[in-house]
Parts: C-alpha cells; sequence; structure tokens
C-alpha cells in the first residue's frame, strides 16, 4: 500500500466553554518534521502531542495546530487597575499640554488600551485533555485517510509507468534482432574492403565468426533486460506491500536506472536508444512521484 506524505486533518471540540480547532497539514519530506503552534496553556502537553504525532506519522513535514475561541460562558474579565491608572494620568497629562478642557472620555480610552482588560484562563482539566486527545487522534486519522488516497492516485500512476518501460523492453527485442544482422553485415563488407583483395586471398571464415561473437558478446543485452524486468516486478510487488516503502522503492529504481544505462551504452543502434530514452523519461517520472511517497 503506497501512502503520499501531503495529508490534511481537521476536528473541532467544545470543552468547557472553549470551542478548540485542531488542523494538521502534512507534507514531503525525508526526515520526520514536526511544527507546532499550540494556545500557551497547552505548553505543558507539548511533548505528549509530539509523542502522538510522531507514533502515527513516520516521515514528512508535519504542521500541527490548535485554535481556541473561548465562548460567552468562559468570559470572566478583570481590570488590570494599576496599568488603566497609569494610562489615565498620561492621557490627562496629555490633555492638558494639549489644552483640551473635556476629559469625560478618558475612561473608555483607557478601558480601550492593551492588556487593560483581562481575560481569565482556567488550566486544563485531565477530563478536558482526554477529549481533547480524542480529537487529536480524529484529525491524525482524517490526515491518514487523506494520505491513503493520494497514495492510491500515486500508485496507479507509477503502476502504469513501470508497465510501460515493460512495453519498451519488449519492443526492443526486434531492433536487438536486426542489429545483430546489420552488425555482421557491416563487418563483413568492412573486413572484405580492407582486406578482401590483398594479395587475393579471401578472409578466413572460422576466424571472422570467432571474431564476430567476441564482438557481440560485449554488446549482448540480455543480462541486463533480464534484470530489469526483475526489478520491474519487485518495484509492482513492493508497492502491493502493507507499510508503504518509499525509501525501498527509491533503491529499487536506482537499480532500474542501471540496467536501463546499461542497454543504452550496448545498443548501437539508433532505434534502441530512442526506446531507451522513453525508458529514462518514464524512469524520472517515477523517481519524482517517489518524492510525495512515504
Amino acid at each position: 500500500m503506497i501512502k503520499s506524505m501531503t495529508g490534511y486533518g481537521k476536528a473541532v471540540l467544545d470543552i468547557t466553554g472553549r470551542k478548540l480547532t485542531i488542523e494538521i497539514k502534512t507534507l514531503n519530506s525525508k526526515q520526520l518534521d514536526l511544527n507546532l503552534k499550540i494556545p500557551g496553556y497547552f505548553r505543558d502537553k507539548e511533548w505528549e502531542v509530539r509523542g502522538l504525532l510522531t507514533q502515527r506519522f513516520e516521515r514528512g513535514k508535519i504542521d500541527f495546530y490548535i485554535g481556541t475561541e473561548v465562548t460567552g460562558e468562559m468570559l470572566s474579565y478583570s481590570i488590570n487597575r494599576s496599568l488603566a491608572k497609569k494610562y489615565h494620568e498620561e492621557l490627562k497629562t496629555l490633555a492638558r499640554e494639549l489644552m483640551e478642557t473635556s476629559t469625560e472620555e478618558l475612561l473608555s480610552i483607557v478601558l480601550k488600551m492593551p492588556d487593560v482588560m483581562q481575560t481569565s484562563r482556567d488550566e486544563l482539566s485531565d477530563h478536558d485533555w482526554i477529549s481533547i486527545s480524542g480529537a487529536i487522534d480524529d484529525a491524525m486519522s482524517q490526515t491518514d485517510s487523506f494520505r491513503i488516497n493520494e497514495g492510491k492516485v500515486l500508485e496507479e500512476d507509477m503502476t502504469n509507468r513501470v508497465n510501460s518501460i515493460l512495453q519498451l523492453l519488449q519492443a526492443i527485442e526486434p531492433y536487438e534482432k536486426k542489429r545483430i544482422i546489420d552488425l555482421r553485415e557491416r563487418l563483413l563488407r568492412d573486413f572484405s574492403k580492407y582486406t578482401g583483395d590483398f594479395n587475393g586471398s579471401a578472409p578466413d571464415q572460422n576466424r571472422f565468426e570467432q571474431e564476430l561473437i567476441y564482438y557481440l558478446e560485449k554488446l549482448d543485452i540480455t543480462e541486463e533486460k533480464v534484470r530489469l524486468l526483475k526489478h520491474c516486478h519487485y518495484f509492482l510487488e513492493t508497492m502491493k506491500e502493507t507499510a508503504s516503502q518509499g525509501k525501498k522503492l527509491g533503491f529499487v529504481t536506482q537499480e532500474m536506472g542501471r540496467e536501463i544505462n546499461t542497454i543504452g551504452s550496448k545498443a548501437n543502434d539508433a532505434e534502441m536508444q530512442k526506446i531507451v530514452v522513453q525508458m529514462k523519461d518514464e524512469l524520472e517520472k517515477i523517481k519524482e512521484q517517489l518524492g510525495n511517497i512515504l
């Protein structure tokens, strides 16, 4: 089963007069990269949250956010009297300097100044944390489902591309056989051109065949074709494993690329080279997709 590293999950929870919004966004990354944005009164739970995320998500850039909104039931205000008095004195002094006689609105202005009105916040209870943990688990489950669905799309795309490589591998065969015939004729023609009339003697056929076989062995791609075929089937099998195997698939593509490159270097035929280029193109697109796979 393939999992994408791209995911999103959201859960909303009402507890003790607070409305909490929990959001998780994940993107691709070589390592697990956690980024938490949580309210101050959650700080003592930060490591527990990190533990939950680390346990569920193996890799990827994880953005975890908890937004909180205090409802009317929890609103409890207090006035920072010392700060309010300081603001009031400063405003009165400013009014005198500006020769403003009316100071009736000073109190309403003071109450709107920063940090004058304070909202009291209660600590999280154990019961609240149990509910919040459940909501976090729900958001993680949604994110995991998102990753699985995205992974199905990636799996289908990569399966099609691996099958395309297999088809291209079969398409090489006719050109491979023709290449041997053409190579034999060209060598014989060139050999005759340069040595055929030498002292009226013809080339030794047995020696020529030995040299031809030696030369063709260097260009033989049978082993590379067999290995590439096995690597492609192994890639398809690995995608069906229970756990997502992004790194393992990356290693398999390296082996696939090695065999394709060797086939290209041994091709010695324009049409075979064109097919090899198409195989490389499909493999590069597979590698790009693997960058998004867990």
